[in-house]
């Protein structure tokens, strides 16, 4: 696998985010996949609140479920919570990288991954090619930040190694790969978190994607979530009190 980051100018809100992409993007290969940070979607949408608001309230209006801890009244504000079915902090609500204000998750994020999805295909004139679009979180018990996968189009999210055996010949039962987190990270750690400006990156020779010729359905969008009651670590994350926020979910 190789990722090629890529420089652009300084994104400001209201900027074309389709010519963006066929400014700074190379002609792109067959079977290659574009991940693109969610954060110049968001600044091309205009998706910053920039007059004087409480970072709190706008949080608890952007998380479908947040979880207010008074152990981390002496830090600064660092709210969980879920948002778009991701465990993410303040959900996914940035600072960093915008000059004034709050930068907030892109809107209509689905949409606008199939539509850049749709426009490079046909400027580019390729039958297999994969969107991603990646955002940061944070790994419980462990410093430092990795990517994550927030919307993609064009390949299958996770590779299902259930039923198949391992070198020992002994049955997989519940062994997934989530390939759309690993393209996400390993994009992440070259595009960078600070001044690099280097939003967009091609990510090349990954012959274990497979891609689709159509945008995924509900069913395969809904495929990568698992309830909380039903995940792992549901009993922690079921042992406080979650309170509903003003996100869709």
């Amino acid at each position: 696998m190789i990722v090629t980051p890529f420089k652009t100018h300084k994104i400001t809100s209201g900027e074309n985010i389709f010519e963006i992409l066929d400014r700074y993007l190379p002609e792109i290969r067959e079977n290659s996949v574009i991940a693109i940070a969610s954060k110049i979607i968001s600044i091309s949408q205009g998706n910053i609140i920039t007059e004087e608001v409480s970072k709190e309230d706008l949080i608890k209006e952007q998380a479908d479920l947040f979880y207010i801890d008074p152990i981390f009244s002496n830090f600064p504000l660092v709210i969980p919570t879920i948002t778009n079915n991701i465990l993410v902090a303040n959900a996914g609500i940035d600072e960093s990288n915008v000059e004034k204000g709050f930068l907030l998750w892109p809107k209509n994020i689905t949409e606008i991954t199939n539509h850049i999805w749709m426009h490079l295909r046909k400027q580019h004139n390729l039958k297999n090619v994969g969107v991603l679009i990646t955002d940061s979180r944070l790994t419980p018990l462990a410093y430092g930040i990795t990517g994550v996968g927030i919307a993609w189009c064009g390949f299958e999210p996770l590779q299902d190694y259930r039923g198949t055996p391992d070198i020992f010949g002994k049955e997989l039962k519940m062994s997934y790969k989530s390939v759309l987190n690993g393209l996400a990270a390993s994009a992440v750690v070259v595009t960078g978190e600070g001044n690099e400006q280097t939003p967009l990156a091609v990510i090349s020779e990954v012959p274990f994607v497979t891609f689709q010729n159509r945008p995924p359905t509900k069913e395969e969008l809904d495929s990568i979530w698992i309830a909380k009651e039903d995940d792992i670590y549901g009993k922690m994350l079921n042992s406080v009190k979650w309170e509903k926020g003003g996100g869709k979910s």
